[in-house]
């Protein structure tokens, strides 16, 4: 089981990494704003699409991080005990003077995280630990017209 590696230096690539983290899961606390070192960094649980679906379903642990990043803001995020995990839906790129411009992550439930940087500087890595995933993330709650 070869570890993934990616970095992502334009919107592009972000795509890319996009879909690897898609339906991912987190707890809101493996979030952390790294102010002064202009870093934002994740810990994901992601689900390894790229195993197959004859394979049994399984999760990776994945670390994910933003490098220029001015500022970060939240909406709809809980934390604290009683926080639900987050499951990631997107990672989309909104330019604004470049190189500069907003990545946004966006999670079900509506929250989501929006991010000011410099430039697209993201990296994501494999960590090492694989587990069987109880099931395979499903879908169905997507309205056909936003196919």
């Amino acid at each position: 089981m070869e570890l993934l590696k990616l970095a992502a230096l334009d919107a592009e690539d972000l795509t890319v990494i996009s879909a690897h983290l898609q339906d991912a899961i987190l707890p809101p606390e493996d979030l952390s704003y790294l102010a002064g070192e202009k870093r934002f960094a994740m810990a994901l649980r992601r689900f390894d699409w790229s195993a197959g679906p004859d394979a049994p379903p399984r999760r990776r642990l994945t670390g994910l991080h933003f490098e220029r990043v001015l500022s970060v803001r939240t909406r709809g995020l809980r934390r604290g005990t009683d926080a639900m995990p987050l499951s990631l839906l997107a990672i989309t790129f909104l330019p604004g003077d470049p190189p500069s411009g907003h990545i946004e992550i966006l999670f079900s439930g509506d929250a989501t995280i929006r991010i000011e940087v410099e430039c697209v500087e993201v990296r994501m890595k494999d960590l090492g630990p694989v587990w069987e995933a109880g099931a395979r993330p499903g879908h169905d709650d997507v309205p056909e017209t936003a196919a």
